[in-house]
């Protein structure tokens, strides 16, 4: 079983940088591929980036792709997001996602909440 805890959310500024984390509680981490996911009041949840078990291959979605970038340490069992040039469209709870490669996202955190402000 995989428990994943979120953090860094907060309020910023529209064009301003924000990093969230991602800790997992397994010692298996390295094995595991993350994605971050994102939902909106009143939208459905939708894919932000992933990265491979390797950290060699990753994935954004056309919306934040050249302004977010995924990152892992597994020395620290951790996942970020680091995010630049935010809009107030960015604005969301972010989730934290893992699963075995080949396997869906079966683990999930609770969420980590910001607002970009205009």
């Amino acid at each position: 079983h995989v428990q994943l805890v979120e953090s860094g959310g907060r309020l910023v500024q529209a064009g301003g940088s924000l990093r969230l984390s991602c800790a997992a509680s397994v010692r298996t981490f390295s094995t595991y591929r993350m994605g971050w996911f994102r939902q909106a009041p009143g939208k459905e949840r939708e894919f932000v980036a992933s990265i491979d078990w390797s950290g060699r291959t990753t994935y954004y979605a056309d919306s934040v792709r050249c302004r977010f970038t995924i990152s892992r340490d597994d020395a620290k069992n951790t996942v970020y997001l680091q995010m630049h040039s935010l809009k107030p469209d960015d604005s969301a709870l972010y989730y934290c996602a893992a699963g075995r490669s080949g396997e869906p996202y079966n683990y999930w955190g609770q969420g980590t909440q910001f607002t970009v402000s205009a």
